[in-house]
């Protein structure tokens, strides 16, 4: 029964305390709806408002990537140390875990191989594959300068469109061609323009100078590519260097799953992202890692 016998004064409307109205930890977020905020802290730590995701999606234009042969082998066993996974519902259907409770990035454009224009791109799922999937995220490449780039732009709108109808953040992926340019006045430019189309966030490459003017001048928050194998200090170093300079972490595939030791690899970038561990502090853990599992193995 309601309890409607129970005296007024006893109530207690804490008339002593300001109400509270906590700003959103990412930046450019605030005026988000609920739904997109609490999909956004599925893939960025609330903690240190940064993300280690982990991208696995390189198969939808090139095939069996190198490390990416087996995904149930090679990746499963990183997924305790992702923040979130980007990937194509084809691999999430077939391979990762329903129990997997972090975000979701997924890829929502495709259409050419590595055999044909890569520009040439088209929205590759429906909305209603999105939310049946419960996707944190989708990612759309965006390829400024290429040549079909406002066909590529036209995607990314279409695809913000429908995710600020449902509630679902869009990611804007900025490609870089081999024509393109890869320094900060293009890294601005890229990013400047997706974000004023409105994307929830910006996947972007790194470069050493003026990185921090890209970051800057984009007015939600970006993460970096970790683009080609590169050695691992060199991949410690690119991450530390980005966050540094402003960037709200990293989306990192071959750097990781294309290492000696992943798992090792993969739990120092969390040491760079989220401690701001330095890169040599950060390379000497992960060959501590990398021994702690040889020595298993032998074991």
């Amino acid at each position: 029964m309601p309890d409607v016998d129970k005296p007024e004064k006893g109530k207690e409307f804490y008339l002593d305390i300001p109400a509270k109205s906590t700003p959103f930890f990412l930046k450019g977020c605030n005026s988000l709806d609920w739904g997109m905020k609490n999909r956004l802290s599925r893939i960025f730590n609330p903690e240190t408002g940064k993300t280690v995701m982990l991208a696995i999606d390189h198969g939808y234009f090139q095939g069996p990537t190198t490390g990416l042969e087996r995904v149930d082998v090679t990746i499963l066993p990183l997924l305790p140390y992702a923040d979130t996974l980007m990937l194509t519902r084809g691999i999430l259907r077939a391979i990762i875990p329903p129990a997997f409770d972090r975000g979701i990035v997924l890829r929502a454009s495709g259409g050419p191989s590595i055999l044909n224009e890569l520009s040439n791109e088209q929205i590759a799922i429906d909305m209603d594959e999105a939310i049946r999937l419960n996707v944190a995220a989708m990612a759309v490449q965006v390829f400024i300068g290429g040549k079909y780039e406002t066909q590529s732009v036209h995607n990314m709108t279409r695809l913000v469109d429908m995710g600020n109808r449902y509630g679902i953040p869009v990611l804007g992926v900025t490609a870089v061609g081999k024509d393109m340019a890869r320094d900060a006045k293009y890294m601005r430019l890229a990013s400047r323009i997706i974000a004023e189309l409105g994307v929830t966030y910006v996947k972007t490459y790194y470069v050493p100078k003026d990185f921090d003017t890209v970051v800057a001048s984009c007015p939600v928050p970006i993460v970096i590519a970790g683009g080609k194998k590169i050695p691992e200090l060199d991949a410690l170093t690119m991450a530390y260097n980005a966050i540094q300079d402003g960037a709200a972490g990293v989306d990192m595939g071959r750097n990781i799953f294309q290492s000696e030791a992943p798992v090792a690899m993969i739990k120092a970038i969390r040491k760079v992202v989220h401690e701001g561990t330095k890169p040599k502090e950060a390379y000497d853990f992960f060959l501590t890692e990398k021994n702690k599992g040889k020595n298993k193995k032998k074991g």
